[in-house]
């Protein structure tokens, strides 16, 4: 649709009105998330990362808030997730900032450290990323589930139960796409899932403050955020998947 200047600012301030409703809505939600109650987190996990073996609250390197974001890359993958891949590349961009801010973010995959280090020199990336492969965090936090679990449809993912074994009838094209793109098929991939996690520590003791999933993560996702402002927006209608890691795009 086209049309004059007068008639575009005429739309575009009764859009004003509406985004500015929508962030004042962020904001009340964002103090909704700070006064959830928070979780003593029991267990003792130990993770592998770039200097050795780490507990939970190593992972926070000294500040008192931890961001986890649980990145797709299973044991069996060969490289990890293509769509965890484009939220991570701007991690290294703001990750400075929240370490300045007592906040650190790191990643957490269930892969063995070597896979983790080599996709990470790959990437080109420094964020901090911990292997979780062998203990039960992942699982605990239903990011990841048992063969077992996905035949028997009690997988719980994003405050919802359910979740079968698919045949090769029932996978959706972006899973199989995505699951190619790790060298796996699409049960395997979907065992593992994304999300994040916030942590505190005080007092020496980890609390759990917060967990997100699926659609919860769009506004991490840094691409989204610009496509939702691009004319033709994120333009998926065909329905498959369009990115690609940073380094497999054809250059122009």
């Amino acid at each position: 649709m086209t049309g004059t200047h007068e008639e575009w600012l005429a739309a575009r301030l009764e859009l004003l009105k509406a985004e500015k409703e929508l962030t004042r809505r962020s904001d009340e939600l964002a103090r909704q998330r700070q006064e959830l109650p928070w979780v003593r987190v029991g267990k003792a996990y130990r993770f592998e990362t770039d200097e050795g073996s780490a507990s939970l609250a190593d992972l926070f390197q000294g500040r008192s808030q931890l961001l986890v974001y649980h990145y797709m890359f299973g044991p069996d993958y060969t490289a990890g997730c293509a769509t965890c891949s484009t939220i991570a590349d701007g991690f290294d961009g703001f990750a400075v900032h929240l370490a300045n801010h007592d906040v650190t973010l790191s990643a957490v995959s269930r892969a063995p450290l070597a896979k983790l280090q080599a996709y990470k020199r790959r990437m080109g990336w420094t964020f901090p990323w911990a292997s979780s492969f062998g203990n039960d965090f992942n699982f605990d936090f239903n990011v990841s589930f048992t063969e077992e679990q996905q035949r028997e449809g009690v997988i719980e993912y994003n405050y919802l139960r359910g979740g079968h074994a698919m045949d090769a009838t029932q996978v959706p094209e972006p899973v199989a796409q995505n699951a190619a793109m790790t060298g796996t098929d699409a049960a395997t991939y979907s065992r593992d899932r994304p999300g994040m996690s916030a942590f505190v520590l005080e007092d020496d003791v980890v609390y759990h403050t917060y967990s997100t999933y699926a659609r919860g993560l769009d506004g991490l996702w840094g691409m989204y955020q610009w496509l939702d402002r691009a004319p033709k927006g994120r333009n998926e209608e065909t329905g498959g998947i369009w990115w690609r890691r940073h380094d497999e795009y054809d250059k122009h």
